[in-house]
């Protein structure tokens, strides 16, 4: 899968506001869908809908461990988005830096007398 393929569909399934409630409820623990389920007033099969897109982004995985199923975290996608994220920062920062800069030199540029009439 393509970067920016794989980048959509993390952004997509992050974007309803249940899923991001999982992944940050997964960060801490692995879940079973039961668990994952016991805050929402929803369906387990509403919250397996939900599962199910973290899973085909690639943010969780189901594992098997006796007769519980429990959901974990793919951490290594959080340094994708990370990635991603801070290449658009160091961009914006160095756009500013260079704002910066302008500004510095005009407020140590010694107007002419046409710029002050």
């Amino acid at each position: 899968m393509v970067v920016e393929d794989r980048l959509t569909k993390v952004f997509a399934a992050l974007a309803d506001p249940t899923r991001r409630d999982m992944v940050a409820r997964l960060a801490a623990a692995d879940a079973t869908v039961n668990e994952l389920a016991e805050p929402y007033d929803v369906s387990v099969q509403a919250v397996s809908k939900h599962i199910r897109v973290l899973e085909d982004a690639g943010l969780v995985r189901r594992s098997r461990v006796a007769q519980r199923r429990p959901v974990h975290l793919e951490a290594e996608v959080f340094d994708l988005l990370t990635a991603w994220i801070e290449r658009y920062r160091r961009q914006v920062e160095a756009r500013y830096a260079r704002l910066d800069a302008l500004l510095a030199e005009e407020m140590t540029t010694p107007a002419t007398d046409e710029e002050t009439a």
